[in-house]
C-alpha cells in the first residue's frame, strides 16, 4: 500500500543526503511553496546535505539568483546542479558552430565554451534550451524547423529535458517537448539532464565532496515529474519521495483533494515505486 508521509522529518533519520527537484517542489515558477524550504533547512540542521537537482537550462548561479528572487530560503540547500551545467559538457564536445533554439536569456549557457551561433546552413549541431516564446508557442509549431534539422542530419542537444513546467497555475512547454518530437522523427538527441545519468553523477560527486563516500540507500530523491524526477531517481537506484501537487496533479485529484486509489493506480501505471508521497513538501 502506498505510504503517505506527513512530514519530511519522519524520513530524516533514514538518509544523509537529499537530491531535491526545484520547479514544482520548491516553487511553481512564480512563488515559493510554503514550508518546503523550512523542511529542507531542518534536514540540514540535523547534519544532512541537500543538493538541488534541476532541469533548468541555466547555470547554477543563475538558478540561485532566481530562487532568491522567488523567496526560497537560501538555508534550504547546500549545492545546486542544473541541466545547463552538465549540458555544457555536451556542447563543448560537439561542433563549435551551433544553431540555437531558445530565448535570449539563455545565451549565457555558452559563455567560455568558444562556440559561435550560425545559420542553419552552416550549423554542425543544434542546441535547444526552450521555446523562443513559451507563453504563446507550442512544440508542434517547431515541426517544420525539426524537419530542416533532420534533412541535414543534425544532432539536437536538449538543455532542458522537461516536457512541461508549472508557471503559476499553468503548464508551460519546455525544450524536452521539442526533443521528443525530434526523436519521433528519427532525429538524434543528446541529453544530460534528468532522467539521464550525468546530472545524477554530478550531484553524487558534490554530495561525496561534502559527506564522503555515501551509499545510494542513504540518498533520498524528491520530485514531482514522472518522466524526469521519478524515472531518473529510480534508474539511478535512489529512494524517491513523490510530490503529488505538481505537473500530474489533475490525474488523481478531486478538486484539491488527492484520491489515494487514483494516485496509486497512476504511479503503478508508470512503474513508479516511491517510498512515500506528500501532497506538498513540508
Amino acid at each position: 500500500m502506498l505510504h503517505k508521509v506527513d512530514r519530511l522529518a519522519d524520513l530524516n533519520d533514514r538518509y544523509d543526503v537529499i537530491f531535491c527537484d526545484v520547479w514544482g517542489v520548491l516553487h511553481n515558477g512564480v512563488e515559493a511553496r510554503p514550508f518546503a524550504g523550512e523542511a529542507l533547512s531542518a534536514f540540514r540542521q540535523q547534519g544532512g546535505a541537500v543538493i538541488l537537482i534541476t532541469n533548468s537550462p541555466r547555470r547554477r548561479d543563475a538558478v540561485a539568483e532566481q530562487l532568491d528572487m522567488i523567496g526560497v530560503d537560501p538555508q534550504a540547500y547546500d549545492r545546486i546542479v542544473t541541466s545547463g551545467d552538465v549540458t555544457r559538457d555536451l556542447i563543448a564536445a560537439g561542433s563549435n558552430q551551433i544553431y540555437f533554439v531558445g530565448p535570449d536569456r539563455d545565451r549565457s549557457l555558452f559563455e567560455g565554451l568558444g562556440v559561435v551561433e550560425v545559420g542553419l546552413d552552416d550549423a554542425g549541431i543544434v542546441v535547444c534550451t526552450g521555446l523562443y516564446d513559451d507563453e504563446h508557442e507550442t512544440a508542434d509549431q517547431y515541426v517544420s524547423l525539426l524537419e530542416d534539422f533532420k534533412s541535414r542530419d543534425l544532432s539536437f542537444i536538449c538543455a532542458n529535458p522537461d516536457l512541461v513546467v508549472e508557471r503559476g497555475a499553468r503548464l508551460i512547454p519546455c525544450a524536452g517537448a521539442i526533443a521528443a518530437l525530434y526523436e519521433q522523427m528519427g532525429g538524434t538527441t543528446l541529453i544530460s539532464g534528468k532522467p539521464h545519468r550525468p546530472i545524477y553523477e554530478a550531484a553524487l560527486e558534490l554530495a561525496t565532496a561534502m559527506k564522503g563516500k555515501i551509499g545510494k540507500d542513504r540518498i533520498l530523491a524528491i520530485g514531482d515529474g514522472m518522466p524526469t524526477d521519478v524515472r531518473g531517481a529510480q534508474d539511478f537506484g535512489l529512494d524517491l519521495l513523490y510530490i503529488s501537487d505538481g505537473i500530474h496533479t489533475t490525474q488523481y485529484t478531486d478538486g484539491a483533494r488527492v484520491h489515494d486509489g487514483r494516485l496509486e493506480s497512476f504511479l503503478r501505471q508508470h512503474g513508479a515505486a516511491p517510498v512515500g508521497w506528500m501532497q506538498r513538501l513540508g
